[in-house]
């Protein structure tokens, strides 16, 4: 008996508030001027282009991977998605890549897409996405080749690039036919990673004659240059010796540990790394009840932690580690570097890694546990080596201010 995945995925994306004036009718979207209300009143109404884009692109990433998933399994006869567009009702369901007038929405194109659902799909199997450049990068590839007849003699090729696009390694793999079936294995990849001296995003990129598909890696020097950081109070807790580092003018970096957060200050908020399942509406409690990060990918604080200005994988460490930080409570607006986007219901400011000014002090809060067992988690490690890299250099200039109370409130 054949088996079928039933409505897999059904991952959220925050809502596109420029929806609302495609509604022309008797039927006006009321639940997106809710929304767009109360984002506004949490002062945020700006971001609102900025949340549907950064969300939008975690919502793709975690379909790619659930539909992947289901191609490389063995002897699996197909899947079944929820629908390819947003499903207005029972709470408000965004969980379509298009809208529900079967519209895009700006995040990922009919192509994009494609890449990884369609009749021919090449596959990868990896172990991890993040690695240092004293390991070695392993691929084993595959295909999932469901089209109209055999393929014969097809033409199979893989690179790893750059982000600029530099080809760093290529090969071909030789395969007399494809026949209908997934869990076709087409060969290995290893690649030695020792000539990669800076942290970077690597691509992976797999095609099958005209089907290609791709994988984004990233590789950590396992030394790294030295930081003056003699300055820098690096902590797990805003103590006595942190206060007092800031009222004589120094620098602090506060990582929390994990569920250190008040309830207050958002430590009741449920942080993961995927994107919110149907909604929160109809299933409360639910984790993560967040739709990712939005960052500025420019921002001094990241300069060795490449990223984009949206989730993908190498904040998976950061936001299972994470506790969300409501924001809204400082007197001070706090724009952070790197924010949590909260679902449309709440649509509060949260952040997970913010700068202030503290009277002559200066401080990077970290809603990241960055210092628990760093050393076996290459993404912590790296995130707090660029974040201590960015406190020591003449470019630590926070904008906001807040008060040591302020601070404070946010243990529990």
């Amino acid at each position: 008996m054949p088996y079928v995945s039933h409505e897999i995925g059904q991952w959220c994306v925050y809502p596109n508030l420029k929806e609302i004036e495609k509604y022309d009718g008797v039927l006006k979207a009321k639940n997106f001027e809710i929304f767009r209300t109360t984002l506004e009143e949490s002062g945020i109404g700006y971001l609102a282009d900025s949340f549907l884009l950064a969300s939008g692109k975690l919502q793709a990433l975690c379909y790619k991977a659930d539909i992947e998933a289901a191609l490389r399994t063995p002897e699996m006869a197909g899947f079944q998605l929820l629908d390819l567009h947003d499903f207005p009702g029972q709470g408000t369901a965004l969980v379509g890549v298009l809208d529900p007038f079967w519209e895009e929405k700006g995040y990922i194109t009919p192509e994009e897409y494609s890449r990884f659902c369609k009749e021919t799909v090449p596959l990868a199997r990896l172990e991890k996405r993040v690695f240092s450049n004293s390991e070695t990068f392993e691929a084993e590839v595959e295909v999932a080749h469901f089209g109209n007849e055999v393929l014969t003699d097809p033409d199979i090729r893989w690179k790893v690039s750059s982000q600029g696009g530099i080809i760093l390694a290529e090969g071909t793999f030789e395969k007399e036919e494809l026949l209908l079936d997934n869990n076709q294995p087409l060969g290995s990849i290893q690649i030695e990673l020792d000539k990669i001296h800076n942290p970077e995003k690597l691509k992976l990129e797999v095609s099958v004659n005209q089907y290609s598909n791709d994988w984004d890696f990233w590789v950590y020097p396992e030394k790294q240059t030295e930081i003056n950081e003699r300055d820098i109070h690096v902590t797990d807790a805003l103590d006595q010796t942190s206060i007092e580092v800031l009222k004589e003018g120094g620098k602090v970096l506060w990582a929390l540990p994990q569920n250190t957060l008040s309830t207050a200050s958002g430590g009741d908020i449920a942080v993961g790394f995927s994107s919110i399942f149907w909604n929160t509406a109809w299933t409360s409690g639910q984790a993560p009840h967040t739709l990712g990060i939005l960052c500025n990918p420019e921002h001094p604080a990241l300069a060795g932690f490449p990223t984009e200005y949206h989730s993908n994988w190498q904040w998976w460490d950061a936001m299972h580690h994470g506790q969300a930080i409501i924001l809204n409570g400082f007197e001070n607006k706090i724009d952070p570097i790197v924010r949590i986007i909260d679902d449309w219901f709440e649509n509060r400011s949260l952040g997970l890694i913010f700068e202030a000014q503290v009277g002559e002090g200066k401080i990077i809060v970290s809603g990241a546990d960055l210092l628990s067992d760093f050393e076996n988690r290459l993404e912590a490690k790296q995130l707090l080596y660029s974040l201590k890299n960015y406190m020591a250099s003449p470019l630590f200039k926070p904008k906001s201010e807040v008060s040591i109370g302020e601070l404070e409130r946010l243990k529990i």
